[in-house]
């Protein structure tokens, strides 16, 4: 197996873990859990992460890879309002549900394969760029951290792109604790927990939660993790891709889990040509990828504490860094057909922008201001046709 493998996926699955476990405790402080329902949650995920990973990836000879719902942890920590765990976990079966039930509706999944691929690109470029440009804020925030990573990263990459991003991880690592800038000592490892709640349905937290859980996550992890791989030139099996989600969802959710997703971020990262030159050969990195999440259940609970020691502006750089070849990408993907250019700056400036409506996420809108274009565009195509000649 090529190393550029090993190094995309433990790069993806620490920059997925690293950089949103922060927003995972959030959440399950907001619900009121308990800091074994907390573990539990965490432990959960990772689980739940590793096991549709595998399957999707080697099933379908794709670089499949899920994630927990950022968006979706947000939305929960927003609105969790110490519901507790058994009523989260009931909101947390609600979404998985509706995720099934898209699952099963044939003319949505044949819907979304069928997404074009100058919008595609643009909606995961405007996902992209808002990562990319934290280099350039953290830079001036925090630039003892940021400008010597920056520095590494292009030194290194001048003889392997691949090994760039890692190179700069472990560097970073070490630098942060070995200048006393992380209190290692603080860290404390214990044994990850698994902790079974009964899960109670009130009406108020299943419209409340559950429903908006499961549009957010729609919306803003599924569509644009589809869209990953189309710009990367695959044909994502979008109801089966669904269903695995869903039911891994609803199986983990008394355990705490808020959800499994198709990856946007993360997956960026192994469908590119640093991760295997061969499109057909970067499926392996699936299953090294849910590798790596198994080895993140199994450190549970005691990874929360390294993580949060390191500086947020070091995990934000390092998935900056890791994701500027995948926005090239998008970006030339989004751009490639002149006629479709003016929609897909539409899809990726809406995108970009972040903005949220009806507690729906900008990628979705970002997708319908692009589908609508495109739909004017063809609209003023015919009335052309139309006119007499003479």
């Amino acid at each position: 197996m090529r190393a550029s493998v090993l190094v995309s996926s433990l790069v993806a699955a620490l920059v997925g873990f690293g950089g949103t476990l922060a927003l995972i405790l959030a959440a399950a402080t907001a619900i009121g859990a308990t800091p074994d329902e907390s573990s539990s949650l965490v432990v959960a995920l990772c689980l739940g992460v590793a096991a549709t990973s595998a399957v999707l990836s080697l099933r379908y000879r794709m670089p499949i890879v899920t994630a927990w719902s950022t968006p979706g942890a947000a939305l929960i920590a927003s609105f969790g309002g110490g519901i507790g765990m058994p009523a989260a976990s009931g909101a947390f079966l609600v979404a998985a549900a509706l995720v099934l039930a898209c699952a099963a509706a044939r003319p949505l999944s044949d819907l979304v394969a069928r997404l074009p691929m100058s919008v595609a690109s643009a909606m995961l470029a405007g996902v992209l760029v808002r990562f990319v440009m934290a280099l350039a804020e953290n830079a001036v925030l925090v630039p003892g951290v940021v400008l010597p990573m920056l520095v590494l990263f292009l030194v290194v990459r001048l003889w392997s792109p691949t090994a760039a991003v890692l190179c700069v991880l472990v560097a970073g690592v070490a630098a942060i604790f070995g200048l006393g800038l992380a209190d290692l000592g603080a860290v404390r490892f214990v044994a990850p927990r698994i902790v079974l709640n009964a899960p109670t349905f009130d009406a108020s937290v299943m419209f409340g939660l559950g429903v908006p859980l499961f549009l957010v996550t729609m919306a803003a992890q599924n569509l644009p993790g589809l869209a990953v791989l189309r710009a990367s030139g695959y044909r994502p099996p979008t109801a089966p891709a669904l269903a695995a989600t869903g039911t891994a969802s609803l199986l983990l959710a008394p355990f705490g889990a808020t959800g499994i997703n198709l990856a946007a971020i993360t997956a960026a990262i192994c469908t590119g040509p640093d991760a295997h030159p061969d499109p057909e050969k970067r499926y392996l990195c699936g299953p090294v990828y849910a590798l790596w999440y198994v080895a993140l259940a199994a450190l549970g609970a005691s990874l929360v504490a390294v993580f949060a020691a390191l500086p947020p502006a070091f995990i934000a750089t390092v998935a900056g860094l890791a994701l500027l070849a995948p926005l090239a990408g998008a970006l030339a993907g989004a751009l490639h057909v002149e006629k479709d250019r003016i929609a897909a700056v539409a899809t990726f400036a809406t995108t970009a922008s972040g903005v949220s409506v009806l507690g729906i996420g900008a990628p979705f809108w970002g997708l319908a201001a692009g589908l609508a274009v495109l739909a004017l565009d063809q609209v003023r195509g015919r009335f052309a046709t139309m006119k007499p000649h003479g």
